[in-house]
C-alpha cells in the first residue's frame, strides 16, 4: 500500500503564491509518474499537472507558466508552486501517484486533498 499526505493548503489573495507538498509513503517502487489535481466546488476533477522520474514535466494550459511542479532525489515528495494565483484557482488539490506493481500491473494512490482558497 501507498499513503499519500498533502499539505500547504490554505487562504491566498488573488495574485499570490503558495507550495502544496505531496509525501508519499509505502511500498513504492517503478513509479510512472506523480501529478497534482483539482476540484474546485460543482466542477469534475481536472489534471494541473504531472512530473516523471527522469524530470519531465507536463502542465495544464491553465496554469502554463505560473505552475511549476518538482520533486526530490528520492521521488518521495511532490511539490507544486503555484504563482499568480486567481480566484479560480479554488479548489481542493490532490496529489496522485502512478506506478507499476511487481508484476508490471499499473497502480494509482491519491491523496485525500488540501484545500486551496483564493480570495480577497
Amino acid at each position: 500500500q501507498v499513503q499519500l499526505v498533502e499539505s500547504g493548503g490554505g487562504l491566498v489573495l488573488p495574485g499570490g503564491s503558495l507550495r502544496l507538498s505531496c509525501a508519499a509513503s509505502g511500498s513504492i517502487f517503478n513509479i510512472d509518474h506523480m501529478a497534482w489535481y483539482r476540484q474546485a466546488p460543482g466542477k469534475q476533477r481536472e489534471y494541473v499537472a504531472a512530473i516523471s522520474p527522469a524530470g519531465t514535466t507536463n502542465y495544464a494550459d491553465s496554469v502554463k507558466g505560473r505552475f511549476a511542479i518538482s520533486t526530490d532525489n528520492d521521488k518521495d515528495t511532490v511539490w507544486l508552486q503555484m504563482n499568480s494565483l486567481k480566484p479560480g484557482g479554488t479548489a481542493l488539490y490532490y496529489c496522485k501517484i502512478r506506478m507499476y506493481d511487481p508484476k508490471h500491473i499499473p497502480c494509482e494512490y491519491w491523496g485525500q486533498g488540501t484545500q486551496v482558497t483564493v480570495s480577497s
